[in-house]
């Protein structure tokens, strides 16, 4: 499970898609559901992004 979700394009999918929901979920969703909702995949999205980049140095450098 691990090398699945480490794969670049599972966290290319969960960055991408995750970031578009936390853009879109405050203005579907009402009130304090909806920033929660934001935040939540804002966290997950970024937690992606991070791995790509960091992922990302180690390919170069090797």
């Amino acid at each position: 499970m691990k090398s699945l979700l480490s794969s670049r394009p599972v966290l290319w999918f969960l960055f991408l898609f995750n970031l578009v929901v936390a853009a879109v979920a405050p203005f579907v969703v009402d009130g304090s559901q909806g920033v929660l909702t934001a935040v939540g995949m804002g966290v997950v999205s970024l937690g992606a992004g991070v791995s790509l980049v960091r992922d990302r140095g180690r390919q170069r450098s090797a």
